[in-house]
């Protein structure tokens, strides 16, 4: 049969029509999905997230039930999301099941042409519906977040995202990784995620944009995993380093810029950090990173060649310590350069990440502190801490093997090691000119033992509260604490005694205690007046406290004023005293912590700032480095709007920082960390 152009024309002008009315189905159409996730801290499983998808109408419902034994602390999360056919959500909940002083509640719910959001401690907040929107809470469940990213897909690709109660989700593709899988390559692609938790996380989807794998961190690292794909954990560990340090090298190139090889820091008044007196109207020379000279405008000729820093009226002091951080992720390096917190001691972080970390600053010339490492070494058992376990005389040979091989400085103790771990690990540690810091273990049960067995250093109040009372359990001796906090001129002498005859070394971390007694219903700003400056990400997970009943409350205060008044009496007697953060905040943690020195234990301001400067520089091994403002040493410099000598709380208006040399303004690096600038310093 003979066709005519204009018949062929016009069937395939219908064919063309017919096929621009035709719709692929929706994929979400009577879906019945189930699936698990293991959840991971440090690479060490704590639990396990169920979820189930279903249809029901036309709507989708998600349903997640995650569960966790983290040392002991069992606790979950449960939430419930409704989606339209075209995956907008329609309501949401989410709340945390523990019967501890942090509890999660998150929830909304849709009303005509308005969203309400409930968040714990907070009214509710309506607005009207965006056009594009998903609800968001750090501690969202893995199977929620995987409808995220379907969401992202779903709205043509869009790889930004508004989310309610705040803020936006980004998602930006890296690259893809194959992953073996049962004797077979599967491919799966990578991106980094902001906007959920602070700083970015590493995800890995699979072809149809399941979530495979994530990769996070606010103050522990976290690896949440589909249950199949774990044999494929060491790829996603490896790769979220990589990306954390290709985001701490974007800081470094908008941030640190070509820096000056001398620079003559003019006009300001100096602390050294080794005496009362303060140093007025100085001039300090620096000369490739470290302090070429220090004396009088008159005395002092500046170089030619140096970048000029005015610095009339401020107060130059040693770059302060965080000797208890977790830096867990990049985004601490600006906030602590921010903070004047130019030196930190990692007390328990992943190899991977921390190793990278630290020789991304020290030999690549990276943004940030010096880091020293402390390597987080565990018993067996649901208790433990992590993924490095010694459980008997061989694994803790292998684990200073190493920890040493790998540049960390000191074996960080946990709660579930047996004597005869803790004896090899020291023993094997100081023969490598490593020492030995952390917890007093379960099985040991005073600091006397621990001392015995070969410890050099301890973390927390309950070392000193051990010293004490070595006869008694800890349990026994918070009870008998809270009922009276107090010991008798005697103990206290002989725990002064015992902690000098064994050069022992204490970071008390009363700070973390303080924010613990904060009474049910107030506001943290009342314990830390920087509390509403922390990044949202990494402060909602802090700010929903349950907090202690006012008479639990007052007890634990009284009790931890006690432990700050000993800490006080140890300090006096030349007991090393070093201040930490554990957590709670950078940065202001430790400012928190050297304030309760000063106001509750005694301390003048001199010493209390000499807990974070050069007794922390001494017991690493490193007062001829840094520590002080001497000549020779570091530039390792905190410029201060005010003098701490006159008011310790003064180490709070840092506005400019030197950290190696490098100098930097406080606020940008602030607001890069995406924490609130310092509005009450002067730049």
């Amino acid at each position: 049969m003979k066709v005519s152009y204009l018949n062929w024309f016009s069937w395939m002008l219908l064919i063309v029509i017919l096929a621009g009315c035709y719709e692929a189905p929706n994929p979400w159409i009577d879906v019945d999905d189930e699936g698990t996730f293991l959840v991971y801290r440090r690479q060490s499983k704590i639990g396990k997230e169920t979820y189930k998808i279903t249809t029901e109408g036309s709507s989708i419902l998600v349903k997640s039930l995650q569960g966790e034994n983290e040392r002991g602390r069992i606790t979950g999360v449960e939430a419930e999301l409704h989606l339209d056919m075209d995956l907008i959500p329609q309501s949401y909940f989410s709340r945390r099941i523990a019967n501890e002083d942090t509890t999660n509640i998150f929830k909304m719910e849709m009303n005509g042409d308005n969203v309400s959001i409930w968040e714990k401690h907070f009214d509710v907040v309506t607005s009207k519906k965006p056009s594009r929107f998903f609800p968001l809470h750090s501690n969202i469940p893995a199977a929620i977040e995987m409808m995220l990213y379907h969401y992202c897909f779903q709205q043509g690709g869009a790889l930004t995202i508004p989310t309610l109660p705040r803020g936006e989700v980004s998602i930006v593709h890296k690259g893809k990784d194959v992953v073996q899988i049962e004797g077979r390559d599967v491919t799966l692609d990578r991106y980094v995620v902001e906007g959920i938790n602070w700083g970015g996380r590493t995800i890995w989807l699979d072809a149809d944009k399941n979530l495979v794998a994530l990769v996070k961190a606010n103050t522990q690292i976290r690896e949440i995993i589909k249950e199949g794909y774990e044999e494929a954990m060491p790829v996603f560990i490896e790769s979220h380093a990589k990306e954390q340090i290709e985001a701490l090298k974007k800081y470094t190139e908008d941030l640190k810029g070509d820096q000056a090889k001398t620079i003559a820091l003019i006009g300001g008044d100096i602390v050294t950090g080794l005496s009362d007196e303060t140093l007025m109207d100085m001039v300090l020379i620096i000369k490739d990173g470290r302090i070429a000279e220090i004396g009088s405008r008159s005395s002092v000729d500046i170089p030619e060649d140096a970048q000029v820093v005015d610095v009339t009226g401020k107060t130059l002091m040693p770059g302060l310590w965080d000797m208890h951080a977790h830096s867990n992720q990049v985004q601490w390096a600006p906030a602590y350069l921010a903070g004047g917190i130019t030196t930190i001691r990692d007390n328990g972080n992943e190899i991977e990440f921390a190793t990278a970390f630290r020789d991304g600053i020290a030999n690549d010339g990276l943004l940030g502190p010096d880091i020293l490492l402390a390597g987080m070494t565990d018993g067996e058992g649901p208790r433990g801490n992590g993924v490095i376990r010694a459980t008997n005389a061989k694994e803790a040979l292998e684990v200073v093997e190493l920890y040493h091989r790998h540049g960390y400085k000191q074996i960080k103790i946990y709660n579930s090691l047996t004597a005869e771990a803790v004896e090899v690990l020291s023993e094997e540690a100081h023969k490598r000119g490593m020492t030995v810091t952390g917890h007093i273990p379960a099985a040991i049960g005073n600091v006397i033992d621990a001392v015995h067995l070969g410890m050099d250093m301890f973390s927390h109040d309950r070392a000193i509260y051990s010293a004490l009372f070595p006869e008694k359990t800890r349990a026994e001796v918070t009870r008998m604490l809270l009922d009276n906090p107090s010991a008798d001129p005697d103990r206290i002498q002989k725990a002064i005694d015992f902690f000098l005859e064994n050069d022992i070394v204490l970071d008390p971390t009363l700070n973390l205690m303080w924010i613990r007694a904060m009474t049910e219903g107030s506001l943290m700003e009342s314990i830390e007046p920087y509390a509403g400056r922390v990044a949202y990400e990494l402060w909602e997970g802090k700010r929903f406290r349950k907090g202690m009943k006012p008479e639990v409350a007052a007890k634990n205060v009284a009790k931890n004023k006690f432990g700050a008044e000993m800490v006080g009496k140890l300090f006096r007697a030349g007991v090393p005293i070093v201040a930490g953060s554990d957590n709670f905040a950078p940065v202001f943690g430790v400012y928190l912590e050297i304030e309760i020195y000063q106001k509750h234990g005694g301390l003048t301001p001199l010493q209390a700032l000499q807990t974070a400067t050069i007794i922390p520089a001494r017991v690493m091994g490193m007062e001829s480095e840094t520590g002080s403002l001497e000549v020779g040493k570091q530039a390792d410099i905190a410029i201060l709007d005010k003098n701490p000598l006159d008011d310790i709380s003064n180490v709070r208006t840092v506005s400019a920082v030197l950290a190696n040399g490098n100098y930097y303004k406080s606020n940008p690096l602030w607001e890069a960390a995406d924490f609130e600038p310092n509005k009450k310093v002067a730049l």
